[in-house]
């Protein structure tokens, strides 16, 4: 698509473009933040037998209504060693918490309500109703639904899928994204520069953010200035599902980085974006290729616009069903008017004097200020044309990660 487009076209085209990649199956220990491909279903109820939730005594709970009753301590039941009998009348089992109830107890009377002297136990505070018992499946029950397609897996999920007797998940495959740095200033962090060198700090970054998001991130190198450098470098990408190239996007006659995907038969999607900082972001496809998302080459533009446009291709890569939605927040200080792109502020968060908390924007936005970005815990949306905003006033914020 020629021309400059809104922040929401962009992302409704990598939308459109990208779908889902094939799934494989992995352990429980290797699925920590990936996506799933399939619903997971519970092989068992949790807990598989009713359970005690306290250290005490198994009773039946008209035995132990009335403080001073005597009851005869029968056995004991422990986590793993249940107790194999049958309690009757006047009869107590001596019992651990999550150990499984025996027969004929509806009531753990818990150890502080009672004395025992190792034969006998006597109710100490008469119990008014049956407690402290975990029914069989109060947790999830066999043939729940733990987890649905599209999730992520966080440490509790995976808990869960645990718990349900699940050791192994179909999730999508992590999209493979190959990250190109550009321009012959560029070089490696410790290395000695020379006369009007910079360091290459951009896919540093970026790595971080793109295992974060769920991808399998690779840093190919730093491309020179020379058409057969990047296509080389190009070409080390093949096999990737994203190639992200970082500068070389505007429109400098040693901007070279666009022509070289085109000799390698990348077609345009959309080519820039009425965005601030990152209008130079660009999008585009390699026939039976991967897909091509460049950002620009100023350090703060690239990772403003990764967070927005990168983690969404990988959203897509991974089918995820959910994702982070926008929050808002109210405004610390006031904010000017904005101009005709839609700008994302780096912001951090102020605690206000009614403990709420509350955005600031930094005053310098520049876009290559990577001090600022550090220190930002959020991205102010701000949409084209916008008014001021005073202090108080809710807006629409993104998390940095």
């Amino acid at each position: 698509m020629a021309g400059m487009i809104s922040v929401d076209e962009a992302l409704q085209l990598i939308a459109g473009a990208i779908a889902p990649l094939g799934a494989e199956t992995v352990s429980l220990a290797d699925a920590a933040g990936r996506t799933l491909a399939e619903d997971v279903i519970a092989r068992l109820s949790q807990p598989p037998f009713a359970a005690s939730a306290m250290d005490g005594f198994a009773v039946r709970i008209d035995d132990a209504r009335e403080a001073g009753a005597r009851l005869k301590i029968i056995g004991e039941s422990a986590a793993g060693a249940r107790f194999g009998g049958s309690l009757g009348a006047g009869e107590a089992v001596r019992i651990f918490t999550g150990a499984p109830i025996p027969t004929g107890a509806d009531h753990i009377l818990i150890q502080e309500d009672a004395d025992h002297d190792g034969e006998t136990v006597t109710v100490r505070t008469a119990q008014r109703r049956a407690s402290n018992v975990r029914s069989a499946g109060i947790d999830f029950r066999s043939g729940d639904l733990l987890a649905s397609r599209g999730q992520a897996l966080t440490g509790p999920r995976l808990a869960l899928i645990a718990a349900g007797n699940v050791a192994n998940v179909s999730v999508i495959r992590a999209p493979r994204v190959s990250i190109i740095a550009n321009g012959d200033e560029l070089a490696p962090p410790g290395t000695k520069l020379g006369e009007d060198m910079i360091v290459s700090s951009i896919p540093y970054g970026l790595l971080p953010l793109v295992e974060a998001w769920g991808g399998a991130a690779r840093f190919i190198g730093i491309a020179r200035d020379e058409p057969a450098d990047i296509r080389r470098m190009i070409d080390e990408a093949s096999g990737s599902d994203l190639v992200v190239p970082v500068g070389g996007a505007s429109v400098g006659d040693r901007d070279l980085m666009r022509a070289a995907f085109r000799d390698r038969g990348a077609a345009p999607i959309f080519e820039k974006v009425s965005i601030k900082p990152g209008k130079p972001t660009w999008f585009a496809a390699i026939s039976g290729g991967p897909f091509v998302l460049g950002l620009p080459g100023n350090p703060a533009s690239a990772l403003v616009t990764a967070r927005i446009f990168l983690k969404k291709a990988i959203d897509r890569f991974l089918g995820r069903t959910v994702t982070e939605d926008e929050r808002r927040y109210r405004l610390h200080t006031a904010l000017d008017a904005n101009g005709p792109r839609e700008t994302f502020l780096r912001a951090r968060f102020m605690d206000a004097f009614d403990g709420e908390r509350r955005v600031e924007a930094f005053d310098n936005q520049d876009s290559s200020l990577l001090s600022v970005l550090a220190e930002s815990d959020v991205l102010i949306r701000r949409l084209a044309g916008a008014g001021p905003a005073g202090a108080g006033e809710p807006v629409s914020c993104l998390n940095i990660l």
